[in-house]
C-alpha cells in the first residue's frame, strides 16, 4: 500500500493545479481529486508523471490516502459547489480533520462554514491565495483564517509554497478567526481594482490628451517600475504595451474597451457600506467596470452628447512627471481605504488583525505586490493602533507633497473632458477627511425637517440629539436618531 498522502486538492483547474505542482515541487506528497475525472488523469499522465502526486477518482478514496489529520484543500467555484463538497467530505471524516477552503469564497459563508464545520468536531480555514497562475506554481501570497488550532498543522505546507521576500520571509501569515482570512483577501481584490484603474486613468490620460502611442508609453511605465511606484501591476503594464500581435501592431490597441470582473470588488464596496466606510476610490474602480461594460451605449452617447476635445499644449515631460506623483497619492489614499476597512471588520469581528504583516504577506506572490508595501509595515510596526494610514508620518508627508499634483491632474482632466472617476474620487475623500467642517449640518436638518431624524448641535456634547418644528405644524414626535 502507498504512503499516505501529506495533504489532499479537490479541484483541477489553473489554480489549483498549479498548486498541487508547487507542494509536490516542494517536497510535499499530494492526493487529487477531480470531478470530472478524466481531468485526474490526463493531469497524472502529464506534468504530474514522476511526482509526489496520486489520483483518485472518489471522494471516498481521495479521502482514504490522506495521513491523519486529513488536510484537505479544496480549490472550487465560490458558492453551492462549496457547500456540496463540504456535504460529500463530511460522513468520510473523523475528528481533528481539516477542511481548507483555497478559493474566493465570500467571506460570510466562511464564517458559517467554520462553525457548522467545527459543530462536527472538525476543523475548518478560509484562505485567501493571491497571485494568479503563476504566483500559485512559484508562490502565492496565501492568507488563512478560522479554526485557529488547525493552523499548526497546515503552516508547514502553506509557509513552503509561499512566496518569500526579504531574508526567505514567508508571505503567509495566520489572519485570525472566522471568515478573516477571505475577508483580509477580499479587500486586496478590491484595493487591487483601485490599482488597475487608477493605473488605467493614467495610461487613458498619455493616449487621449497627450495622444501618445503604445510604444512610447511603455518606456514611461518602465521607468515609473523603477521609482516608489514599481510594483507588479505597473511592470505588466509596461511589458502589455510593448507586445505586438502578428501584424507587428500593439496588441493593446485591439483589445475592446469593456471590462470583466468577478465579483470579490463589488464584495468588497457592499461590505465598506454595511460598515460605514467611505471606500470611494475603490467603489469608482468597480463602477468604472461597470460603465465600460456598455459600449454600445457609451457609442450611441458619444454621437448626441457635447464635450471638449482633448488638445494638450504644455511641457510633456513636465506632465507626466506629474501624473506619476498624482498617481502615488492616488495609490496612497486607495491603500488608505482598503486598511481602514479592515481595521473596523477587525473591531467588530474581534479579528485581531495585524496590520503590518498583512503588508508584509502582500509583498510576494500576490497582484498588488509592491515596494509601497514596505512602508505600510514600517507605518503598523510603529504603531500596531493607527486608525487610518494618513496619520502616519510618511505618508501624511507624502499626500502633503503630492496632493498639488493629484489636483492639476484631475483638473487638467476635467477641463479636457478625460473621465478619471478614481483619480476624482482620492481627492475628494482627501479633502473631506482633512475637512474639520462639512455641509452634513445641513443634510442633518434637511432629514429632521422631512423625517423628524433628530440632529446634534455643536453646543452640546456629543450623543444629545434634538428636534425642530421646522412649520408650526409637526409637533414634537421625532422619529429615530441617525447611525454615524
Amino acid at each position: 500500500m502507498s504512503q499516505a498522502a501529506q495533504i489532499g486538492v479537490a479541484g483541477l483547474a489553473v489554480m489549483g493545479e498549479n498548486l498541487v505542482m508547487n507542494m509536490a515541487d516542494k517536497g510535499f506528497s499530494v492526493a487529487v481529486y477531480n470531478r470530472t475525472t478524466s481531468k485526474v488523469d490526463v493531469f497524472l499522465a502529464g506534468r504530474a508523471k514522476g511526482k509526489t502526486i496520486r489520483g483518485f477518482h472518489t471522494v471516498a478514496d481521495f479521502v482514504a490516502s490522506l495521513k491523519r489529520p486529513r488536510k484537505i484543500m479544496m480549490m472550487l467555484k465560490a458558492g453551492e459547489v462549496v457547500d456540496q463538497f463540504i456535504d460529500q467530505l463530511l460522513p468520510l471524516l473523523e475528528k481533528g480533520d481539516i477542511i481548507i477552503d483555497g478559493g474566493n469564497s465570500n467571506y460570510h459563508d466562511t464564517m458559517r462554514r467554520v462553525a457548522a464545520v467545527e459543530n462536527q468536531g472538525l476543523q475548518y480555514i478560509g484562505t485567501g491565495v493571491s497571485g494568479g497562475e503563476e504566483g500559485a506554481l512559484k508562490g502565492p501570497s496565501i492568507m488563512p483564517g478560522g479554526t485557529s488550532s488547525a493552523w499548526a498543522a497546515v503552516e508547514p505546507i502553506f509557509t513552503a509554497i509561499s512566496a518569500k521576500v526579504g531574508d526567505n520571509e514567508p508571505c503567509c501569515a495566520w489572519m485570525g478567526s472566522g471568515g478573516a482570512g477571505h475577508f483580509v483577501k477580499m479587500v486586496h481584490n478590491g484595493i487591487e481594482y483601485g490599482d488597475m484603474q487608477l493605473i488605467c486613468e493614467s495610461y487613458h490620460l498619455m493616449r487621449e490628451l497627450l495622444g501618445l502611442q503604445a510604444e512610447e508609453m511603455q518606456p514611461i511605465f518602465g521607468d515609473w517600475n523603477r521609482g516608489e511606484l514599481s510594483s507588479y501591476l505597473i511592470e505588466i503594464t509596461a511589458d502589455i504595451l510593448a507586445y505586438k500581435d502578428d501584424g507587428g501592431n500593439p496588441l493593446i490597441d485591439s483589445i475592446l474597451d469593456t471590462a470583466g470582473q468577478k465579483g470579490t470588488g463589488k464584495w468588497t464596496v457592499n461590505v465598506a457600506l454595511e460598515h460605514g466606510i467611505p471606500l470611494s476610490l475603490i467603489s469608482e474602480s468597480v463602477f468604472a467596470r461597470c460603465l465600460s461594460a456598455l459600449k454600445e451605449r457609451r457609442v450611441a452617447a458619444s454621437k448626441i452628447l457635447d464635450g471638449p476635445t482633448p488638445v494638450f499644449s504644455g511641457d510633456q515631460s513636465a506632465f507626466l512627471a506629474t501624473l506619476q506623483r498624482a498617481l502615488y497619492c492616488a495609490k496612497i489614499i486607495s491603500y488608505t481605504q482598503g486598511f481602514a476597512l479592515m481595521r473596523q471588520a477587525s473591531d467588530e469581528y474581534d479579528w485581531n488583525l495585524d496590520f503590518g504583516s498583512i503588508a508584509r504577506i502582500w509583498r510576494g506572490g500576490c497582484i498588488i505586490r509592491s515596494v509601497f508595501l514596505d512602508k505600510i509595515a514600517q507605518a503598523y510596526k510603529q504603531d500596531p493602533e493607527l486608525m487610518n494610514l494618513l496619520f502616519d508620518t510618511y505618508f501624511s508627508s507624502q499626500v502633503n507633497k503630492t496632493q498639488a499634483d493629484l489636483r492639476n491632474i484631475v483638473a487638467t482632466a476635467a477641463t479636457q473632458g478625460v473621465p478619471v472617476p478614481s483619480l476624482s474620487a482620492a481627492l475628494g475623500y482627501l479633502d473631506g477627511l482633512r475637512s474639520p467642517r462639512l455641509p452634513a449640518n445641513l443634510l442633518q436638518a434637511q432629514r429632521d425637517y422631512f423625517g423628524a431624524h433628530t440632529y446634534e448641535r455643536t453646543d452640546k456634547p456629543r450623543g444629545q440629539f434634538f428636534h425642530t418644528d421646522w412649520t408650526g405644524t409637526g409637533g414634537s414626535t421625532t422619529s429615530s436618531t441617525y447611525n454615524r
